[in-house]
């Protein structure tokens, strides 16, 4: 199991602990575009925190551009944790992904 996500993201360090598995930091360590396009085609839009600081800095051109070229150029503004288990995708840490995931 993987968790996608950054360091100094609260949300992604419950995830990381309750799962009790390493963080693969996107910030250090950058998603290709394949992996990009992967979590894209699961998510769509949903992969995109519109929400967040990053986003709110963001140029009206930036926010323009496809959303795996945005996700490439400002990794932060992916919603997180991503997390990949076997093969199965999940996003975020709510209490649907928590109740999948508690088998772990």
């Amino acid at each position: 199991m993987t968790v996608y996500g950054i360091k100094t993201c609260d949300t992604c360090r419950k995830a990381v602990k309750a799962l009790d598995v390493e963080l693969h930091d996107i910030r250090t360590a950058p998603l290709s575009m394949a992996q990009l396009a992967q979590f894209h085609e699961a998510f769509g839009d949903a992969l995109l925190n519109t929400r967040s600081t990053t986003w709110r800095g963001l140029s009206d051109e930036e926010r323009a551009l496809a959303p795996l070229d945005l996700l490439s150029a400002h990794p932060t503004v992916m919603k997180r944790p991503v997390i990949d288990r076997n093969g199965t995708l999940y996003l975020g840490w709510g209490k649907d992904v928590q109740a999948a995931l508690s088998d772990v």
